[in-house]
């Protein structure tokens, strides 16, 4: 049986981040994302550091979109999550749901 990979904090982040942007996940929209549900802004470096990490993990694939000019000729890098990533962030929320069982924490609705 493989060891289970274990996630970070911004791992789980991101993973969650893309799982809920589906098909247009991607850097800039990942960013947006996680600014607009955590109030925190990733640089750029930190978020594609922790994709690359993340796809030589097994945790995510990309693929290149389309070049557009709005991008200077540059392609945009679309992620997804993968049955590996799936299982992970799973195993990792489920931890927290169980450790969050029974805590009441200041402005929280768990109990």
């Amino acid at each position: 049986m493989p060891t289970p990979l274990f996630l970070g904090e911004f791992e789980q982040v991101v993973l969650l981040a893309i799982l809920r942007l589906g098909d247009t996940a991607y850097g800039v929209t990942i960013r947006n994302e996680i600014a607009a549900q955590t109030d925190r802004e990733p640089t750029p470096g930190a978020l594609y550091t922790t994709l690359d990490r993340m796809e030589a993990k097994g945790l995510i694939t990309s693929k290149l979109g389309e070049a557009t000019p709005e991008r200077g000729g540059r392609s945009k890098r679309y992620v997804k999550v993968t049955a590996k990533g799936l299982e992970a962030i799973s195993r990792a929320q489920r931890s927290f749901q169980k450790l969050l069982k029974g805590l009441q924490l200041p402005g929280s609705a768990h109990a």
